[in-house]
């Protein structure tokens, strides 16, 4: 792996040599599910969320006795029961392998959320999150030991669930990183996000870092952002089922645009993204896939490189991959990347609504 890392390294080196740096593109603030700039440099980050309430005794929304269901899952349960941290439903068990006691159940003494519960049991994560599923086990591994070693932060310190992750990790032994890397290195990463150009995108909210489309038919200017929601929202925010997934709203061009930049470099602005992550971008040995992940996550990981919030070895080889690309070369290559196709799997199988 260093052997690689090293070839690589000097590749990118070679392929940049000489080329000057642009400023940091501006504060992609849709990538990071948030409608304002982060507060200025030295503030506090932002608390790790509490765990949710347990049910109140005189009934509310805590307690909501309701029963929900998905199509083709065998059993009933409450939302309490859905969103549990320590033991979150799993719908459909036979769409992946044995998860592990730290993916389905975390660590409730030492506050270690279950994997599965933000990532969902086959790895396909959210846009407030990451996609996990395929992941190289040592990159995967290498990614959690520079959030445990204070290496690896985000750029707006309110995204608390970045902080969340700093903590998991430094309470996680090696070991149970292993075993969780292990576990979504086995499924590959099959479709689960949907690129759409338009001038006008429906109207949303953001809620957990998450953009949700209004009711209605009310739109807006697109602008220079990609707004990633869910194709059914009550399915991905209420029941959090894992078969259901997402559809990005691009600005119209930004598939096209990104693709010259992501295959040819840009006249020396970057260069190919296939030299690093393979032909059909889905991985080359231990550097991890990008094709047909959250365009949300990609734009985060940019801009957090081109601001030295994400450092170790793995940024050191992008780094000068991504300084001189702006907000909107941000967007396209992203939109672009997010569009590749992938193999249709069992996360395909609830249509969009």
């Amino acid at each position: 792996m260093r052997r690689l890392v090293g070839i690589l390294f000097v590749a990118l080196a070679c392929a940049l040599a000489g080329a000057g740096l642009q400023a940091v593109a501006d504060f992609p603030s849709w990538a990071y599910g948030v409608t304002a700039p982060p507060p200025a440099p030295g503030t506090a980050p932002a608390a790790p969320a509490p765990a949710p309430a347990a049910p109140a005794a005189g009934g509310g929304p805590a307690a909501d006795p309701t029963m929900h269901s998905l199509p083709g899952a065998t059993g009933q349960y409450t939302r309490v029961q859905i969103g549990n941290q320590y033991g979150p439903v799993d719908w459909y068990p036979g769409d992946h392998p044995q998860m592990p006691e730290i993916v389905a159940k975390g660590k409730q003494a030492q506050m270690v959320a279950a994997c599965g519960l933000c990532h969902m049991p086959n790895g396909k994560g959210r846009p407030e999150n990451a996609p996990v599923a395929g992941l190289p086990t040592e990159y995967f591994i290498k990614t959690m030991m520079d959030f445990k070693n204070d290496v690896r932060k985000s750029s707006d310190p309110r995204k608390a669930n970045t902080n969340r992750m700093i903590g998991f990790a430094k309470a996680m032994t090696d070991d149970e990183i292993r075993q969780a890397a292990v576990y979504f290195g086995s499924m590959p990463w099959t479709q689960w996000i949907r690129v759409v150009e338009v001038k006008e995108v429906p109207k949303t909210r953001i809620q957990g870092g998450m953009f949700l489309r209004l009711d209605g038919k009310e739109t807006e200017p697109i602008g220079n952002r990609i707004i990633e929601a869910p194709e059914n929202t009550e399915e991905t925010e209420v029941l959090r089922n894992p078969r259901s997934g997402f559809v990005a709203y691009a600005p119209t061009g930004s598939i096209g645009r990104g693709q010259t930049l992501a295959t040819t470099g840009g006249n020396g602005k970057t260069i190919a993204c296939a030299n690093c992550h393979g032909a059909d971008l889905r991985g080359l040995g231990p550097v991890p896939g990008i094709a047909g992940r959250s365009p949300s996550y990609l734009v985060r990981q940019m801009h957090d490189m081109q601001t030295g919030n994400r450092k170790g070895v793995w940024t050191e080889l992008m780094k000068p991959v991504v300084d001189k690309l702006t907000g909107e070369d941000l967007v396209a290559v992203a939109a672009y990347v997010a569009s590749r196709p992938q193999p249709a799997g069992p996360s395909t199988q609830t249509a969009a609504r």
